[in-house]
């Protein structure tokens, strides 16, 4: 499995409610992990690849997801995305924890022990 592209409709649906971010409740099944990025970035093309890795490393246990800074800035507005790449680890019931910059794959495991699982 690969890392999965959600536009704002989707992720409304399947992760969270953009506009009531404030009351945040999470909607997904699994512990989630959300790429903001953008297709002209390079450290978001050294990431994306290890992204992937960790997608199917983790699949049925975390999902992966990415949004497209450039075309979904309202997504990357609600959460304030000023940098790219910034990784929103979403855990079932505590509240998301936010990183910013491309992160080796070492480093996403060891934030997804420590943040997801």
């Amino acid at each position: 499995m690969k890392a999965r592209h959600l536009n704002f409709n989707e992720f409304s649906k399947q992760v969270a409610n953009p506009h009531n971010l404030s009351n945040w409740q999470f909607l997904g099944d699994r512990p989630a992990i959300v790429d903001f990025y953008a297709s002209w970035c390079g450290p978001c093309k050294m990431l994306a690849p290890v992204l992937d890795d960790v997608a199917r490393d983790y699949d049925g246990k975390v999902d992966v997801y990415k949004i497209d800074v450039d075309k979904e800035p309202a997504l990357a507005n609600a959460f304030k995305v000023r940098s790219i790449p910034t990784l929103l680890f979403i855990p079932r019931e505590k509240l998301p924890v936010i990183s910013r910059g491309a992160m080796s794959k070492t480093d996403l495991v060891d934030a997804i022990n420590t943040h997801l699982l």
